[in-house]
């Protein structure tokens, strides 16, 4: 159980105690500093420890917001300050300090601030340790200084709304207009309904997965009664996904084990309604798996684009555009904002459109559709990326071109290659030979007949090519394209050879492999936002790199016939989905995990 320390002369008629109480926490008193810090050290050793002002006057979800966050060591709100067991070294030399007269870095005299718990914060600051501030904004958190400014206080928290703050905080700041306008006016309060019966957004989430399934599984039937209720319960799905964050931001119940599950059932959730399209027009007669796999490469492109470009400008310096500057002024315009939030076609618009098609067409039809906007979509956000990318003056970090590296997934034969080449490629050369690299191996599997060797010509020169494009470190203005041409090249290549053994479950098959390699790419990005680096080097020599997954695919399609092909590309897709799932899962479940809450980016 986390302790509050309560430092000071306790006040009359005071909540505070209740307050904390009701927020888990084992309350205890304490006169003066010394009696503080004594009470912090017979504390659990890995509990949280929390130092609040007697004289606190504010809203319970104010002390909520700035004690219970477990997403940051530190943090404080006015007249009290919260360590979890990481941070309690430091909040103890800071309390020491206090005792000698003294701030955190031994010099000067003791701040003059009357709440102990504000001295500390502001020792802390003066230290460089970085304390979390939550956003109030209208709830009161404050230490009044007399009895009238207490009651100024207490007048204060009773004119603002506060359960009416929390509902509207449990809402990300930024989302998509069918989120904003259609879904979260009333999944906030099934998020509330949630948290007063006790339920975890880990088991919201898992609900949502299981709901999505059961669409998919409904999809699969093939019938118009199925397509019916699928499309509802992908809505359903898609409701309790909006419901499962909110809930985790209306009761603070953060996790790494959430963070992680949030962000992959995500994916699974949507490819696994596109295998249950496909399957339902096929018990209808009717072939969709290339285009079901397509709408799957299409997606996971987009997504690594927007990953890519955000993490080659997470650090930027000098990152000034005109083309940004442009953005900001047409944000500036309100109707604007949800326009270009629609076109990029977000999550929730997405599942909307395939909801309804699902409902009221076929699936060719949903397929067609999709694709048409997701490519409409992507061609937008990628065009506009580029010109901020031409225009925009600002130097790459070394962790910038780090986590494009990751990204890059290059294999044990990309990597002897480039030491080899060592010198690599000057400015916007780099994109243009893993984009040709790319374009020539898939080209060379699409219009060749199934069997021949022209695609591992066309291989070998993307190795090459890919080689070429890493050899050195990717930090010029238009690099970030690199790990989406890559992932194109080698989707693409498992599409066309896919397609081209024109066999039955060929298709299939290459949407299992892509499905597992895409998990592996969607790890890796998760663990570079959460400062984790890439998944080990084992791993990625394990399933070979990027080049050397394609390498090996058109090698296999050269020697095996087209049902053997099929069978090929099963076991790859099981071999490499057991090792990615199983590394996968021992990491984010291990205590060294961090913890990566999407809270405004649209997928």
């Amino acid at each position: 159980m986390p302790t509050a320390i309560v430092t000071g002369q306790p006040v009359p008629g005071s909540s505070l105690e209740g307050d904390l109480r009701s927020l888990g926490f084992d309350v205890r008193m304490a006169a003066d500093t010394a009696e503080a810090r004594n009470l912090i050290a017979a504390a659990p050793a890995d509990g949280r420890v929390a130092l609040v002002d007697a004289r606190f006057v504010g809203h319970p979800h104010a002390l909520r917001l700035g004690l219970t966050d477990p997403r940051f060591p530190l943090a404080a709100v006015p007249g009290a300050v919260t360590a979890q067991g990481s941070a309690r070294q430091t909040l103890s030399r800071a309390l020491e300090g206090q005792e000698q007269g003294q701030d955190e870095t031994g010099g000067g005299t003791a701040v003059a601030v009357d709440s102990l718990p504000d001295r500390l914060v502001t020792a802390l600051d003066a230290g460089g340790t970085p304390v979390h501030r939550p956003e109030l904004g209208s709830l009161v958190a404050a230490v009044p200084a007399d009895p009238q400014g207490r009651n100024e206080a207490r007048q204060a928290v009773l004119a603002v709304d506060e359960e009416d703050v929390r509902l509207k905080s449990a809402v990300k700041s930024r989302d998509g207009f069918f989120t904003t306008f259609c879904i979260s006016p009333y999944s906030r309060y099934l998020a509330r309904w949630c948290a007063r019966r006790g339920l975890t957004p880990n088991q919201v989430t898992t609900a949502s997965l299981l709901t999505a399934l059961i669409a998919a599984g409904c999809a699969a039937t093939g019938t118009r009664p199925g397509f019916v209720a699928a499309g509802v319960l992908l809505i359903a799905s898609f409701v309790l996904d909006c419901t499962d964050g909110q809930l985790a931001r209306y009761s603070l119940q953060y996790s790494t084990l959430g963070a992680w599950l949030d962000a992959t059932f995500d994916r699974a959730k949507e490819y696994a309604y596109y295998a249950g399209l496909a399957l339902g027009a096929a018990r209808g007669g009717d072939d969709v798996w290339a285009l079901a796999l397509g709408a799957m490469i299409l997606q996971t492109c987009r997504h690594v684009v927007d990953f890519s470009f955000n993490e080659a400008n997470h650090d930027a310096t000098a990152n000034t555009s005109p083309t940004a500057a442009l953005s900001d002024k047409l944000d500036s315009v309100g109707w604007t904002v949800w326009v270009r939030r629609m076109i990029v076609l977000p999550i929730g618009e997405r599942w909307a459109m395939i909801a309804v098609l699902t409902a009221v067409t076929t699936p060719r039809i949903t397929f067609y559709v999709l694709l048409i906007g997701c490519a409409l979509a992507a061609t937008y956000t990628t065009a506009g990326r580029v010109l901020r990318s031409l225009t925009r003056k600002a130097r790459r970090t070394d962790r910038a071109a780090r986590a494009l590296a990751d990204l890059a997934d290059t294999g044990p034969l990309g990597g002897a290659l480039g030491r080899v080449l060592k010198r690599g490629l000057p400015g916007l050369a780099v994109p243009a030979v893993a984009f040709l690299g790319g374009a020539a191996v898939v080209a060379c599997s699409a219009l060749t007949g199934f069997g021949g060797w022209l695609p591992v010509v066309g291989a070998l020169v993307y190795v090459l090519t890919s080689a070429l494009a890493t050899a050195r470190p990717l930090k010029g203005s238009l690099d970030w394209l690199v790990p989406p041409f890559f992932r194109a090249a080698e989707y693409g290549t498992v599409l066309a050879l896919a397609a081209r053994a024109d066999v039955h479950g060929a298709l299939p098959a290459a949407f299992g492999l892509v499905a597992a390699v895409a998990y592996h790419h969607y790890d890796t990005v998760y663990r570079i936002r959460g400062d984790a680096g890439a998944p080990p080097a084992w791993l990625v020599r394990a399933i070979g790199g990027q080049e050397g997954r394609t390498l090996l695919v058109t090698v296999l399609a050269a020697l095996l016939t087209a049902s053997q092909f099929t069978v090929a590309l099963t076991v790859i897709a099981v071999c490499v989905a057991l090792l990615v799932l199983v590394e996968s899962i021992r990491f984010w479940v291990s205590a060294g995990a961090p913890a990566v809450h999407d809270e405004g980016e649209t997928a």
